[in-house]
């Protein structure tokens, strides 16, 4: 098993690891942000990242049917957390009329489904939650949560197991109490969720 300290090692080794003044997904800002895809490009870096986090998630739930991630940041890792857990990987990607994740392209959750859901960064868990709904309404069951990394204090208890690869504790701040806004640095917003309209 890969541990915190090597973990951290192959995300800097990736300069997947960054400074300087960001918005996250939640519209929160940070002086640091993880860009997961700078590591997961890498398809031999992604494969085995996704089989350590595979490892930490055997035992979740009778046994896991489902991985399902939300696009685009999730994608690469829930298909390689799939493959060694022999689960189907799904995605769900946002409307642009509503803004809210759906399944689409012929993907279904069915009652009974054991759905293990994977992102690559959980700070607030607003996306995983709605993956949750969408599991919930097809009748099947979130048997826990899985991620390259955790950051920040704000992760909402999902009341099922969750698992990470490393935890960072990056403080990320409300725009109105953001050093770097005070300071007038650049924003830079490197994040896939779109923008409200």
């Amino acid at each position: 098993m890969l541990t915190e300290k090597e973990v951290r090692q192959i995300l800097e080794a990736a300069r997947a690891l960054m400074q300087g003044h960001f918005q996250l997904s939640s519209g929160r800002h940070s002086l640091f942000y993880l860009q997961c895809a700078k590591v997961l490009q890498y398809p031999d870096l992604a494969a085995r990242l996704g089989e350590e986090l595979a490892k930490k998630c055997h035992g979740l739930g009778k046994k896991i049917s489902v991985v399902l991630s939300p696009a685009v940041g999730g994608l690469i890792l829930g298909h390689e957390v799939a493959r060694p857990l022999s689960a189907r990987c799904l995605f769900a990607e946002r409307e642009k009329s509503s803004g809210l994740f759906s399944l689409r392209r012929g993907f279904q959750l069915k009652r009974g489904d054991e759905v293990l859901l994977v992102d690559d960064v959980l700070t607030t868990g607003g996306s995983l939650r709605e993956l949750a709904q969408l599991a919930a309404a097809a009748g099947a069951k979130v048997a826990g949560i899985a991620s390259l990394a955790e950051r920040g204090s704000h992760v909402v208890d999902f009341a099922v197991p969750r698992r990470t690869l490393i935890k960072l504790d990056f403080e990320d701040y409300a725009p109105a109490d953001c050093p770097a806004c005070r300071n007038r640095l650049p924003l830079e917003k490197p994040g896939s969720k779109p923008e409200a309209s």
